[in-house]
């Protein structure tokens, strides 16, 4: 039996007036997850527990199999571990964005999606002025940075620069033990940084400058039981975010490296599928994350998020479903992690749709009244996970769990 999980990020939305009152989800045309919701069992799950935050790394713990209550730990150590930096016990790891600043306004959280190289140079720049025995920096991708604090604080409140796009900067620094330091290093970032060629340059060419750092997400190692070891099944993982490949290296699930995927509407989706049909072959589970969704709502772009359900939908669900043919068993799971609505431009934690198919059996799903592959979920087959973390153990065991 074969496995596969894709997961469109942040695809789930609220009705869109100028979409006649549909969601992007049900306005985009998707024949192929349409057919697993057909032909196979719906329901709704909530990823994110109501006093954890609706962010990607709790709802894809979650979506992985894992209780966050008993193995969140903060965003930063997932990304640290797909980057090769080693954490100490006491050390604090903080996802660091790289972001556009205009006076006191935070004006967009991935500094207009800066490229990686130009990224790289900042970052360096940033750990050469800023850096220390106890503060480290190491670029990533695009806007996604990473910041370590050997022996810091983790105590604090930091808020993600995507929940505050076009507010105050001055009221939304970090709060708690540590504030000080941590003002102190984001605001000298923008002395830095502000000025600095790679920004004259993409002041330029009319894009956005990347003139300011931005630290969220801390958190120290977890500790987890590996895929294996909860489920007996061996896999891999492809995303193009440190997040995802990070959280699949701390539960045994191979990082695949694709070529040419960003995270972002321009990514490699045909990449994606191929790499994780290949892996099939070896390989019982691929788990398949896709970032372009949750960027458009971030943006407030409801014709980009269209497209990206569509491409997702066409480029990667379809294609799977056509290569699993080529296996005799398989199961299919195809849902968002959470909410990403565009008129919030940012997450928001209620249960989102999910479909499964089972290439063993076919049920009537939502049948000849159905509405495809959407946020209102109906019919007599759907189910109802209040612990988003229960999901992976009935996918894969059915009803056995």
């Amino acid at each position: 039996m074969k496995y596969v999980v894709i997961v469109g990020d942040g695809m789930a939305d609220y009705p869109v007036a100028e979409l006649g009152g549909k969601t992007p989800l049900q306005a985009a045309k998707t024949p192929a997850m349409d057919f697993i919701a057909n032909k196979g069992m719906i329901g709704l799950v909530k990823n994110t527990p109501d006093d954890l935050a609706p962010a990607s790394d709790v709802a894809n713990l979650s979506l992985l199999g894992y209780d966050p209550h008993q193995y969140y730990t903060g965003r930063g150590p997932l990304e640290a571990a797909n980057m090769g930096v080693t954490l100490g016990e006491k050390d604090v790891a903080f996802r660091c964005n790289l972001i556009t600043a205009q006076g006191d306004v935070l004006v967009d959280y991935s500094a207009g999606h800066v490229t990686t190289e130009e990224a790289k140079v900042l970052i360096k720049m940033i750990d050469k002025k800023l850096g220390s025995k106890d503060f480290n920096f190491y670029p990533g991708v695009s806007y996604r940075h990473l910041m370590v604090w050997r022996k810091g604080k983790d105590k604090l409140k930091c808020i993600p620069p995507h929940n505050i796009t076009g507010g105050s900067i001055k009221k939304n620094l970090p709060a708690g033990e540590g504030r000080k330091i941590l003002k102190e290093m984001m605001e000298d970032s923008y002395l830095l940084l502000d000025g600095h060629p790679v920004n004259m340059q993409r002041r330029a060419q009319g894009k956005q400058a990347a003139n300011m750092i931005w630290l969220w997400g801390q958190g120290k190692k977890p500790c987890m039981p590996t895929f294996k070891d909860k489920f007996n099944l061996t896999g891999s993982v492809i995303s193009a975010v440190n997040l995802i490949k990070g959280l699949g290296k701390y539960i045994g699930l191979k990082p695949l490296d694709v070529p040419g995927i960003t995270g972002f509407i321009d990514t490699n989706y045909q990449g994606k599928t191929d790499y994780a049909l290949q892996s099939l072959k070896k390989k019982d589970f691929v788990f398949i994350h896709v970032e372009a969704p949750d960027e458009a709502g971030h943006m407030g772009d409801v014709e980009m998020k269209i497209k990206a359900i569509e491409d997702l939908d066409a480029l990667i669900v379809g294609k799977i479903l056509e290569g699993l043919k080529n296996f005799k068993e398989y199961k299919i799971l195809i849902l968002p992690d959470h909410f990403t609505p565009v008129s919030l431009k940012t997450h928001s934690s209620e249960p989102v749709p999910f479909a499964i198919y089972d290439s063993r059996k076919e049920s009537k799903g939502v049948a000849e009244n159905s509405k495809g592959f959407q946020e209102e979920v109906t019919g007599e087959e759907k189910v109802y996970f209040e612990e988003g973390w229960r999901l992976m153990e009935f996918f894969i065991k059915g009803n056995n769990v």
